[in-house]
């Protein structure tokens, strides 16, 4: 056993990219999550309840701890599409380039346009193939950045990021996303398990959702070496989440409505026998037949 100790790496593992168990194709998660595993990827609160919102600009500071600590001194370096990091340096990743997604704007959690926060998983020295021009099925307002970059000769080289509603109705339901930045900057990869490594992240505000509805959101990354697949199986390269933005004032004998009941209690009629949704999937369900009759 100890001969085999001795044949391991602390950096890097034996096996890499297509030869490990992690495979090529990174995956794409989200911030910030509930810490009651029940509501799943749903995030919930109520704009006449500012408990329901604290949740998660905690979560989301808590998230983001490591990159507002001290990046002066040690190993990091300030990188640009010129100029990536040396061997053993990494790149300072701060949250001061998140538009407005801010502490000041209590992260979009007092408003209908709250932020989420994207990040790439990690596989140990996965290099991105990034698209300089625009491709099919990208997004339109996408695809006229990156054809605009390519135009004007810029270095800009990014795994681009878009977001939408999953349904036509989910879609109608919010108004736009703003992406800050773009996307995740080449010069962070590949990633070698230097100490101090931060992933990049992007911050995507979800534009002025429609209140008291339950709205599914996928988010994709765009890379000729990252493999879309959408749908709730075997997906891939991208990630979807529930966002559910109630304005209902709370009643001082009841308190806050829980996530689950607030769906739908109050699109049944008084006089229904149905009881209230008390999964997420459940909530999901009765929101896309609530919806199609707001």
């Amino acid at each position: 056993m100890q001969g085999l100790f001795a044949t391991l790496d602390d950096k890097q593992p034996k096996w890499k990219l297509g030869e490990s168990s992690i495979g090529t194709n990174p995956g794409l998660g989200f911030r910030p999550i509930s810490n009651n595993t029940k509501e799943g990827s749903l995030i919930w609160y109520n704009l006449h309840n500012s408990t329901t919102s604290q949740q998660w600009i905690n979560l989301v500071e808590e998230f983001l701890q490591p990159y507002n600590a001290n990046q002066s001194g040690k190993n990091f370096a300030e990188c640009t599409f010129e100029s990536p990091p040396e061997e053993g340096k990494v790149c300072k990743t701060t949250s001061d380039h998140f538009g407005p997604c801010t502490p000041q704007n209590k992260y979009g959690y007092n408003s209908p346009s709250p932020c989420v926060f994207l990040k790439l998983n990690r596989i140990i020295d996965w290099t991105p193939r990034v698209f300089n021009f625009s491709q099919a099925g990208m997004p339109p307002e996408l695809a006229d950045y990156v054809d605009n970059l390519n135009a004007t000769n810029s270095t800009e080289r990014m795994v681009w990021v878009s977001c939408n509603g999953v349904t036509p109705i989910d879609k109608e339901h919010i108004k736009g996303f703003n992406y800050s930045p773009r996307g995740f900057a080449s010069y962070y990869y590949p990633y070698k398990n230097v100490d101090n490594y931060l992933s990049p992240i992007v911050a995507v505000q979800i534009v002025d959702v429609t209140p008291n509805v339950v709205i599914q959101v996928e988010c994709r990354a765009w890379a000729d070496n990252i493999k879309y697949v959408g749908g709730s199986l075997n997906r891939a390269g991208s990630v979807t989440f529930e966002i559910q933005v109630d304005k209902i004032p709370v009643n001082s004998t009841t308190g806050v409505k829980s996530p689950m009941a607030s769906a739908y209690k109050d699109k049944m009629p008084s006089t229904s026998a149905v009881e209230a949704p008390t999964t997420v999937s459940a909530v999901l369900n009765a929101s896309v037949v609530g919806s199609t009759t707001a």
